[in-house]
């Protein structure tokens, strides 16, 4: 069996050690260090190449909302499982429209905890549910017809100027995968090209720029 490498990344020592400890238990999972900051946490992921980096949100000097756009312009970037107490809309969004794959809340169970590491080693959305609620909310939106998560992740990288190829490769999907997002994001929204895309899910509310 292949283990799912972890980078974890908290300010709290004691918040380390509990899941330090919770992650042992299972044997798919391989915890390669600790970080206490962002900056720390960018420097470390560059070296060891982590699947999945375990991230906190605020965190001092620099927190999780820097470190994100850092971590996934590594050139071996990894999957980001936002793992915090705050599920304030503001940050919810912004972390997920920085990159992040995932979003849980420290008081989840143990069990949800590690199936949404596994999902998000394994490239899919891992969301607590109360977070879901929140970003399907905002994703109505859209209209009649609304944008999935992962649509809304392709589009936010189309926002930032990628290619289909760099999109494939930060999401860890096919190119042809992409293509058929972006197909069903112009069916969705009504429109004919990317720009039109983008300016149309900003005129929505389904993200906004200058988040990372």
């Amino acid at each position: 069996m292949k283990s799912i490498r972890i980078l974890m990344v908290d300010d709290h020592p004691v918040v380390r050690a509990g899941l330090r400890g919770m992650l042992a238990s299972q044997e798919d999972f391989l915890v390669l260090d600790e970080a206490s900051d962002g900056a720390s946490a960018v420097a470390l992921a560059e070296t060891l190449r982590p699947d999945v980096v375990l991230l906190d949100l605020r965190m001092p000097q620099t927190g999780g909302l820097w470190a994100i756009p850092k971590l996934l312009a590594l050139k071996v970037p990894p999957q980001i499982l936002v793992l915090t107490t705050f599920d304030t809309d503001a940050e919810v969004f912004r972390a997920i429209e920085a990159g992040a794959i995932g979003y849980l809340l420290k008081d989840s169970p143990r069990d949800s905890l590690f199936s949404a590491i596994r999902a998000a080693a394994a490239g899919k959305p891992a969301l607590a549910p109360a977070i879901a609620a929140k970003l399907m909310g905002r994703v109505r939106q859209a209209g009649g017809k609304a944008l999935t998560l992962r649509e809304i992740e392709v589009l936010q990288q189309v926002s930032r100027g990628s290619s289909n190829r760099e999109i494939a490769k930060t999401l860890r999907i096919s190119q042809a995968t992409v293509k058929s997002h972006l197909i069903h994001i112009f069916e969705k929204l009504g429109v004919s090209d990317r720009t039109a895309a983008v300016t149309s899910a900003l005129e929505k509310g389904i993200f906004s720029l200058g988040n990372g």
